[in-house]
């Protein structure tokens, strides 16, 4: 899971125009909103976690960060405004330690004990930025400085604010004001200048300095694909150089390939999507129990590799781990050698006991297709452990030797001891778990245990209070504080400065002060509150220096306006004007209104407001049957029986009809609700149930006929619907489910209750089903029954006629 920080500059710099007719800061909007569309192209940027910082102070600087949705992030990202100062080396130390607040929670560094690849958190801070001076409160500053002090817990057990898995980019904006006659320069958009580009590269990133709109669409798609899930280490040979080949030129000096700064991709399991591994790379001292403190780390890995040819070695049931190289001089180098059988070994300095450089713990080896370089990370000084692994499966066949366990003995001493618990895996997945004993230590003192999990602890609390601060807009000022000056006019420019001479002499008496600049030391100027509504009518100052004779014709117009009594203090448009980006907001104008009274008649259907998507539908009132179709809810029970258009067919308007069950030609009874309150049961009753069903009912003495016929036996037709419903659910349940076992259906289909017609039309509707279904032989069976039924039914027409 990638995390993506976007970094935008907020300087009022920003605001500058360039000759697209945008400004800097809409550029960069722009190119944030391009970059989500170019990487939700990729099946893998589900997981992405986007986070948003702009350069204003802690933490009101972090928009959207751990917790935030992506609707927060665009929100925020549309209402950034330019206005402050470049203070990026503080809004960087803020993404860093925004990214790195969770680090010591989930225990991804794990300090002391061997960097572990596979356990990453890959993230990339994007910066846009103008490039121009730094400044601060403290003036201008011509390099890049970043805070040494940090509220981060843990800070002080990496050299660097970043770690290994964070890049930093910087899109650096060039555009012109006005449009260059000169042609772009074909290729690729070279690196900026700015203070920010060391910075860039430190972290295994870049810069790009963008000139106009193309450059930064291909910078866009260049930065698309610098998402890769890997860690940058540094590589610096050690010894002396390989043998030269015989059509190389040997070339004196330092060479690009003697010290690469690169990432290895760290690829993810295909099963599990995370990444899986076996075997740490050693710290770069040896850990002493008896230690209260752990010495800091270098944010990125220096590995040694030594140019004499080795042998790769493999045992196939000891793990190892494989990464691939990014492209670098380093890998031209040893693919242009075309050596694939050969190896150089890889070292860490001082992470032996007894050597400064170190015991091999894997090697560089060129792939057999010659298109990429590998790292290949084996156990700690593989070369003495393997073979005794070999001879232990081959020769001893598990059963070890007294021999055989004092060499293993001896090279346990070796071993750095944070390497047990990877070892003791691997004898685990050979088949023999009881080589190393349960008791071994790790290597880590009890105060530096104590102390990780100080951190820990720590760290999950200043989560949880920055978490809980993100999202929080920054207090407005109080005002504006008036500083005094000492006057506006010297002394020497009075008109009287001559009596002021003599005053101060003691020549004239002593003048009096016109002014006391210590009655006016808190003095402070009030800010427009852009929250309250102007009141041009009440308050001269809330009227713009351009709507002043507007105005005056306004309250002129009020003044003499005879026909009303009293003057309004307020104009009459500004009362019903409303910005263009509130006018959609119904909602808050609902909870501002006062509660409305409750319906004379509960029963009648709620009347919804027309404002907000007119497409959107209401799931409260709707219903979703087994066939998969929308009906719609007894809010329809409220129209007049008689209406045309809600009865046609037997049934009331449908939005879609998946399932032939519920379409026109059978007859549709909506959900008869149970009264609240007991009520008089009588040919009222009869009446009220009678008159959804009818399509017409424009003759009552037939209802009411009908009413009285059916007084003692009205619930007789709803039972039978109830019934012939549930085992409509049931049949197409069974139609459904795969297989031929059909004789349930038939005993369903015989407890159909109603008339003829209506047994006829269920079974049509059946056989439909089962053809939507595909289910031959059971649209035959069904045949079959419903001639057996037409056959039954001329036989009793038959029989009443005889």
């Amino acid at each position: 899971m990638p995390v993506l920080l976007f970094l935008i500059d907020t300087s009022a710099s920003m605001n500058q125009r360039t000759h697209l007719g945008t400004t800097y800061l809409d550029i960069a909007k722009g190119a944030v909103e391009t970059f989500m569309k170019l990487r939700g192209r990729d099946p893998a940027s589900r997981g992405d976690r986007y986070m948003l910082v702009n350069f204003e102070d802690v933490p009101f600087g972090i928009k959207a960060g751990w917790k935030e949705s992506h609707a927060i992030f665009m929100t925020e990202l549309r209402n950034l405004q330019a206005a402050g100062l470049t203070s990026i080396g503080q809004s960087l130390r803020t993404a860093f330690d925004l990214l790195n607040l969770n680090r010591l929670v989930t225990g991804i560094d794990n300090y002391g004990q061997g960097r572990n690849p596979f356990f990453l958190e890959p993230a990339i801070i994007i910066t846009i930025t103008d490039g121009n001076k730094l400044t601060s409160t403290g003036g201008v500053q011509d390099e890049l400085h970043l805070p040494l002090t940090t509220p981060l817990p843990g800070s002080e057990l990496t050299k660097e604010p970043f770690r290994w898995d964070q890049r930093l980019f910087a899109l650096v904006l060039r555009i012109p004001g006005n449009a260059s006659v000169e042609p772009e320069p074909l290729g690729g958009v070279p690196p900026d200048d700015s203070p920010i580009t060391p910075m860039c590269e430190v972290t295994g990133g870049r810069s790009y300095s963008v000139f106009s709109q193309r450059m930064l669409n291909q910078c866009l798609e260049s930065l698309v694909q610098k998402i890769q899930s890997g860690v940058v280490i540094n590589f610096e040979k050690t010894g002396p150089d390989p043998p030269p080949l015989e059509v190389e030129v040997v070339k004196s000096g330092p060479q690009a390939w003697h010290c690469c700064h690169k990432l290895i991709y760290v690829r993810p399991n295909p099963k599990t999507g995370v990444p899986i591994g076996h075997w740490p790379i050693p710290e770069a001292f040896w850990p002493d129990q008896n230690s209260p403190t752990l010495p800091p780390r270098s944010a990125h890995p220096h590995i040694r590799f030594s140019c004499l040819d080795a042998e790769p070695m493999v045992i196939d049931k000891v793990p190892f781990d494989k990464y691939e190289l990014e492209p670098s001089p380093l890998t031209q180098y040893i693919l242009e050698r075309k050596s694939p059988h050969t190896c150089w070994q890889v070292f860490v300095c001082n992470s032996a006991k007894y050597s400064d450089l170190g015991q091999p713990f894997g090697y560089l080896k060129a792939s057999t297709a010659l298109n990429c370089v590998n790292l290949f990370v084996m156990p700690y000084n593989y070369p003495v452990l393997l073979p005794l692994l070999d001879d232990l499966i081959k020769v001893h066949k598990f059963k070890p030797t007294i021999k055989w366990r004092q060499s293993f003995e001896n090279y346990l001493k070796t071993m750095p001891p944070y390497y047990i618990g990877s070892l003791r895996k691997a004898l685990r997945i050979m088949g023999a778990p009881n080589l190393l004993a349960d008791n071994m230590e790790y290597g880590l003192s009890y105060s530096v245990v104590s102390y990780l999990k100080k951190l820990s602890q720590q760290s999950k609390i200043e989560y949880d209070r920055l978490i809980a601060l993100i999202g929080k807009k920054q207090p407005p000022e109080a005002g504006i504080k008036v500083r005094w000056r000492g006057g506006g006019i010297s002394l020497a420019q009075r008109r009287d400065f001559i009596q002021q001479l003599q005053s101060l002499s003691g020549e004239a008496p002593t003048l009096p002060l016109e002014l006391n600049p210590k009655e006016f030391q808190g003095f402070q100027l009030a800010l427009l509150n852009k929250g309250l509504k102007p009141q041009s009518f009440r308050n001269p100052y809330d009227i713009p220096r351009s709507h002043l004779l507007d105005q005056l014709s306004r309250m002129r117009r009020n003044l003499l306006n005879t026909s009303v009594c009293t003057l309004r203090g307020q104009d009459s448009d500004q009362l019903h004007s409303v910005p263009i980006a509130q006018m959609g907001n119904y909602q808050d104008f609902l909870k501002a209104a006062p509660q409305p009274l409750r319906d004379a008649d509960p029963e009648q259907p709620k009347r919804l407001h027309t404002f907000g998507n007119p497409f959107k539908l209401d799931k409260k009132g709707m219903m979703i049957d087994e066939a998969d179709e929308f009906v719609t809810s007894p809010q329809n029970k409220g129209k007049r029986p008689g209406d045309s258009s809600n009865m046609t067919g037997g049934g009331p308007k449908r939005r879609r009809c998946m399932s032939p069950l519920l379409r026109l030609g059978r007859a549709y009874t909506p959900p008869v609700t149970p009264p609240a309150s007991p009520r008089p049961t009588g040919i009222i009753t009869s009446l009220s149930n009678y008159a959804i069903q009818l399509c017409h009912v424009s003759d009552l003495a037939q209802i009411i006929q009908k009413c009285l016929k059916n007084e003692g036996g009205k619930h007789i037709h709803i039972e039978t619907t109830k019934v012939n419903n549930e085992l409509r659910t049931l049949i197409t349940r069974e139609i459904r489910k795969p297989g031929r076992h059909y004789e349930k259906i038939f005993l369903l289909l015989k407890q159909i209750q109603g008339t003829l017609d209506t047994r006829l039309i269920f079974l049509q509707n059946i056989i439909k089903e089962a053809a939507r279904f595909k289910k031959r032989v059971l649209i035959e069976q069904l045949e079959n029954f419903l001639e057996e039924i037409h056959n039954r039914s001329n036989n009793m027409n038959h029989v009443d006629t005889l």
